[in-house]
């Protein structure tokens, strides 16, 4: 067990940190402090739906980390934008009249090959 392994104190600290910054709508803050055996901390974050959100915490190495988490403010919500159904999409099908003609000249249609006119010959040479 960890409990049974000697227990070496760590380095006391402190610190202290806050962003607030409106142009990316983030709001936070932490601060956290230790005499070497027990940490204690409290940081801030402003939820979506406008709340803050606050985290108390105390942490050692005999007993793990404990947080109380509580809220402050109401949540609101915006409005729900009124629906809009998307733009019908571009007409539909051409009409039969807007391909173009086959070519003309020839014949030849069935069997296979496609293609115009009938078979001439090889030019000069051969195949």
């Amino acid at each position: 067990s960890h409990l049974s392994m000697p227990h070496v104190p760590g380095m006391p600290f402190e610190f202290d940190y806050a962003v607030n910054d409106p142009v990316h709508m983030a709001f936070y803050s932490h601060n956290a402090n230790s005499d070497g055996d027990q940490v204690k901390g409290e940081y801030r974050v402003q939820l979506p739906d406008g709340r803050t959100q606050i985290v108390t915490y105390v942490a050692d190495w005999a007993t793990g980390f404990h947080a109380d988490v509580k809220y402050e403010g109401e949540a609101s919500y915006p409005p729900p934008a009124p629906y809009s159904p998307p733009p019908a999409p571009p007409g539909g099908y051409p009409s039969p009249g807007s391909f173009p003609s086959p070519p003309s000249g020839g014949g030849g249609g069935g069997g296979g090959g496609g293609g115009g006119g009938a078979f001439t010959g090889y030019p000069a040479g051969g195949p």
